[in-house]
């Protein structure tokens, strides 16, 4: 028993990944990608894809208080397979290709059998320019940094 609560924990928190994955990835690349993948393109839509706004939530130096922030536009999709699989996804902004795209990826990682196939072709090559792309800019801010010291004169 308790090993089932472990691998739906595991696979839970796989899936969380995944999304977050597909979330963060530009849809030039997404779409590029899901082209390889050979996804399928008869899908019922159960929502969206719709675009619509969320509160976003901020804390003072990140441990006070909560306070609304402001909004964000995000646009979310909802689709099932043939074969009876149901993927959700949300993409930040408008575009309503990413959300469809991201809930297909999420319906296929669902189902067992085409999970690695999805991760070796979508989720891996994501991860990887996400990652190329975050040690760039890493690089870059660190070349601006400036390191300050303080002279001490006299007898202070």
């Amino acid at each position: 028993m308790k090993s089932d609560r472990g691998h739906e924990k595991a696979t839970e928190a796989a899936r969380k990944a995944a999304m977050a994955t597909l979330a963060a990835a530009p849809v030039e690349t997404l779409r590029a990608l899901c082209a390889t993948l050979d996804m399928p393109q008869d899908v019922i839509f159960l929502r969206g894809p719709e675009t619509g706004l969320v509160t976003v939530r901020g804390r003072i130096g990140g441990g006070g208080a909560p306070f609304n922030f402001g909004e964000a536009t995000v646009t979310r999709a909802t689709v099932r397979l043939a074969d009876g699989a149901i993927g959700h996804a949300y993409a930040l902004g408008r575009d309503r290709e990413k959300a469809r795209l991201s809930a297909i990826a999420d319906a296929l990682w669902q189902n067992p059998e085409h999970r690695l196939r999805v991760e070796e072709k979508l989720i891996t090559p994501l991860r990887a320019a996400q990652s190329t792309a975050d040690t760039k800019k890493r690089h870059e801010t660190a070349a601006t940094r400036v390191d300050f010291f303080t002279m001490v004169r006299g007898e202070d």
